[in-house]
């Protein structure tokens, strides 16, 4: 299900495409789709085969300002022909300036060198400037990192009109509803084996409408990633304990529930050494081994925010970055009441903000409606505009604007506007926060 036809260089066109980014601790990962087509590709870092991942790294030549990237600059490192520069998203989200040879380098411009360097494997394929839409993927978005993200994407001088970010769960969601439906008419289970064994697990609630679609996750310590011995005999005695670890795991979890499909993602799997477990995960249920489904979903998720399908409209995922409630006003409109849409739940609370203007009917209060997608209780929040001029009824004319400021919480700014040439503007603006 993960598996791409082999990267052969071709002739280009001049087709748009989106781009899927993975950007991971250890290695990166590109895919990509044209727009008119369904299916994405991922770029291989080796013509020719299906060697997905590019190691998130530089190196810097001794002595000269030269810096390569990826399996070449490890090539380099190991020569001692070079300084080696890892966790380069770690250096960037933390901001102090990484010295290499007593010179101190700004850790988000070598992100961005990275990244940019990178994508020349992409445009072994298709023309950056047909890239419309770019997708940034990670296994978690800080505050701090969405701010990186986008001096980074700044730095890339690209063309695309839409570059977003979103994490890896959203990219799972993504991927999963672009599959037959068979293989998620029942949770869906990712077990990714890295440096430690997690899960994520796509449940569905179809009671609800849209239908919400939640991603838990959570962590098995118990299972590190195993360094094997050089002895055959030790190595294979070690592979058959870890395939009864991995398989007391997967029968704990899976026990009482109904799953549709799992899938196996990380360089953790990539020996053969799960047999017994992959046997009782194929029971009753479809497995999947690959690495690539994070970019790939990242891709379909730039697809459906360009050209949203049925699917797309008929779920919606609330996960931990998501705002979980639609927030709106009630309002009068050609004299009968109504409700007045602002923010919309499902969304990516740092994405998301809005500018209106309304008519204030009387008083000194504005009352924004907050409608729980999780099914809790419907609730109003008042903003209460102290010192606000007294007018005759519906001639006070006040401009909002409300960010998220985190996910649960979002930051109104009220200003009096006046009322054309009635009433000037009082000059008093008010500026409070709500949880959501």
């Amino acid at each position: 299900m993960l598996q791409d036809r082999k990267d052969m260089p071709g002739k280009k066109n001049n087709k748009k495409v989106a781009v899927g980014y993975e950007l991971g601790k250890s290695y990166a990962q590109i895919s990509f789709c044209y727009l008119e087509e369904t299916e994405p590709e991922t770029v291989s870092a080796v013509t020719g085969t299906e060697q997905y991942n590019i190691p998130t790294v530089l190196c810097k030549r001794k002595g000269v300002g030269q810096w390569y990237y990826g399996k070449e600059a490890i090539k380099f490192a190991r020569e001692e022909e070079g300084i080696l520069v890892e966790d380069l998203s770690a250096l960037a989200e933390r901001g102090e300036d990484v010295l290499v040879e007593g010179e101190a380098f700004d850790p988000a411009a070598l992100l961005t060198l990275f990244v940019k360097r990178s994508l020349s494997l992409l445009n072994m394929r298709v023309s950056l400037n047909q890239i419309e839409a770019f997708m940034f993927t990670m296994e978690e978005l800080t505050p701090r990192m969405v701010d990186v993200l986008g001096k980074v994407a700044a730095g890339l001088n690209l063309k695309a009109k839409h570059i977003c970010f979103q994490n890896h769960m959203e990219s799972f969601y993504a991927y999963t509803l672009h599959q037959n439906k068979e293989l998620w008419k029942n949770d869906v289970v990712i077990f990714e084996y890295d440096t430690v064994l997690k899960s994520l697990w796509f449940k569905c609630n179809a009671r609800t409408t849209p239908q919400v679609v939640m991603i838990e996750q959570q962590e098995y310590p118990q299972m590190q990633r195993r360094v094997w011995k050089e002895e055959e005999e030790k190595k294979t005695r070690q592979m058959e304990e870890l395939d009864q670890l991995f398989l007391s795991i997967a029968e704990r979890a899976l026990q009482g529930e109904i799953v549709s499909t799992v899938f196996l993602l990380g360089d953790g799997f990539k020996e053969e050494w799960a047999k017994e477990s992959l046997k009782f995960l194929c029971r009753n249920r479809r497995a999947f081994k690959g690495n690539n489904l994070y970019s790939k979903g990242a891709c379909y998720s730039m697809m459906e925010r360009l050209n949203a399908g049925r699917l797309w409209k008929e779920y919606v995922y609330l996960g931990e970055d998501k705002l979980k409630s639609n927030i709106g006003m009630r309002a009068l409109r050609r004299g009968e009441d109504s409700y007045y849409a602002i923010l919309d739940a499902g969304t990516n609370w740092y994405e998301i903000s809005s500018d209106f203007d309304i008519i204030l009917e009387s008083g000194n209060t504005v009352e924004f409606v907050i409608t729980p997608m999780t099914g809790g209780k419907v609730e109003n929040r008042t903003i209460t505009l102290e010192g606000l001029p007294q007018r005759p009824r519906a001639t006070t004319r006040l401009n909002v604007h409300i960010e998220m400021t985190a996910v649960s919480q979002a930051t109104v700014t009220i200003e009096d506007m006046g009322f054309g040439e009635l009433f000037s503007s009082s000059g008093k603006a008010w500026t409070q926060t709500i949880m959501v």
